[in-house]
C-alpha cells in the first residue's frame, strides 16, 4: 500500500527512533489475547527500530495474537453453563452466558498458542513516501494507525491518481499497450459491478485475447493486472492501487552481497533504488497524482514521477521528469529489504 506523506511532517530519524522505542514490542502476556509494538527490521535482538540506508528509513511493526478457536470457547461455555445448571437448577441467562463466555476465554488464553506477523514500513522522506508491505487494507490501516499513534505530526494518504488503475488497465487491455517502460505480463482479474458480480481470470495466460476486450465492453472491468516494469520488477496492480507479488527479475540482484549486516544494507539500497523509480513511473503511467479537492484533470505538480531513492522531490515548479530505472542488480516475491533469502 503506497501512500503521500504530509508536507508538513519533517522528523530527524533521532526523533523517530525514541519515538519507536516508546513503544517496542513485548510479547502476549498469560492473558492477553493480544500485542503490537515495533522490532528491529534487521530481525536482530535489541537492534535499532528504525533503520536509515541510502536515504531511507526501514521499520517493522511485530503483531501477535493468541488462536482460540471458537469452538473451544463454546465447548468451555457450555460446561460452565452445565455446572451451574447441575448446582442451582436453571439455565444461565443470556448475560449470565455473556459472562461465562468471557471468563472460558480468561481460562483458555494461557493454553493459546500465538501467531506472529511482521509488517515490514519503507519511508522515504525526500519523496515523502510511505509504503506498508500489508497483504490487506484493514492491516495496512493498523500499522498506520500504530504510526500516527507513536509519531506525532505524522500523516498520510494513499496516493491519489489523475486516472483510476481500473480504467488505465482496461485502456491498456484493450490497446495491448501500457505507457513505456510497463509491458502487461499473464495474468488479469476481469470483474462485474451489477448483479452476481461475475468474475473471470486468466492466470499464466496471454492477454493479447479478442475475448478479453469483448469482457470489457460488456461492462467487466479489471481489478488485477500483472505487469512489469523495465525488465527488472514484475508485480499485479490493483483497482485499489496497491501492488501485489511484487518480484525482482533475473539480474537485479546478481553479485548481490550473502548474508548478515552487509548483504541486508546491499539488499535494501537495491531494492528500495529500483522500487522508488517504479513507483514514480507508474503514478504517471496513471495521469499522474491529485490532491483530494484538486481538478480532476490537473495532476499536483512535481509530484508524479518521484525522485530515486535518497535524492529530494521535485520543487513544485518544476516539470516532473521520468525517473531513470537503477542499473542494479531481483529476487522473489519477498519484502524488498528481504530479497536475497
Amino acid at each position: 500500500m503506497v501512500y503521500r506523506l504530509t508536507p508538513d511532517w519533517q522528523p530527524g530519524l533521532g526523533s523517530v527512533a525514541e519515538a519507536l522505542a516508546t513503544q517496542p514490542f513485548a510479547e502476549c502476556g498469560a492473558t492477553q489475547p493480544r500485542a503490537i509494538g515495533w522490532v528491529a527490521p534487521r530481525g536482530e535482538a535489541h537492534g535499532a527500530l528504525v533503520e536509515a540506508i541510502d536515504g531511507q528509513w526501514l521499520l517493522q511493526l511485530m503483531v501477535e495474537t493468541k488462536l482460540v478457536p471458537g469452538a473451544v470457547v463454546k465447548r468451555q461455555v457450555e460446561a460452565l453453563a452445565a455446572r451451574i445448571e447441575q448446582a442451582t437448577g436453571r439455565k444461565p441467562g443470556k448475560k449470565e452466558t455473556r459472562e461465562l463466555k468471557d471468563q472460558a476465554l480468561l481460562d483458555l488464553l494461557p493454553m493459546a498458542f500465538t501467531k506472529r506477523a511482521g509488517v515490514k514500513v519503507w519511508i522515504n522522506p525526500g519523496a515523502r513516501l510511505l509504503v506498508i508491505d500489508a497483504g490487506s487494507a484493514s492491516r495496512a490501516d493498523e500499522t498506520l494507525t500504530a504510526l500516527t499513534q507513536v509519531l506525532p505530526g505524522l500523516s498520510a494518504e494513499l496516493i491519489n491518481t489523475v486516472q483510476s488503475p481500473e480504467a488505465a488497465m482496461a485502456d491498456w487491455l484493450v490497446s495491448g499497450e501500457p505507457p513505456t517502460p510497463f509491458t502487461i505480463d499473464r495474468d488479469c482479474e476481469l470483474k462485474a459491478a451489477d448483479g452476481e458480480k461475475p468474475v473471470v481470470r486468466y492466470a499464466r495466460h496471454a492477454l493479447d485475447l479478442p475475448e478479453i476486450r469483448e469482457h470489457i465492453a460488456s461492462g467487466k472491468r479489471p481489478t488485477r493486472l500483472a505487469l512489469s516494469w523495465n525488465d527488472r520488477v514484475s508485480f499485479t496492480l490493483t483497482d485499489s492501487l496497491q501492488l501485489k507479488k511484487i518480484a525482482f527479475l533475473d539480474g537485479v540482484f546478481e553479485g548481490r552481497l550473502a548474508d548478515g549486516d552487509e548483504g541486508f544494507d546491499a539488499n535494501a539500497a537495491i531494492a528500495t533504488g529500483e522500487l522508488a523509480p517504479m513507483i514514480g513511473e507508474l503514478i504517471d503511467a496513471l495521469g499522474g497524482e491529485q490532491v483530494l479537492g484538486a481538478s480532476a484533470a490537473a495532476p499536483v505538480a512535481g509530484q508524479p514521477a518521484l525522485p530515486v531513492a535518497g535524492k529530494p522531490a521535485l520543487p513544485a515548479s518544476a516539470p516532473a521528469a521520468p525517473a531513470a530505472p537503477a542499473a542494479r542488480p531481483a529476487d522473489a516475491d519477498l519484502p524488498p529489504w528481504e530479497a536475497a533469502a
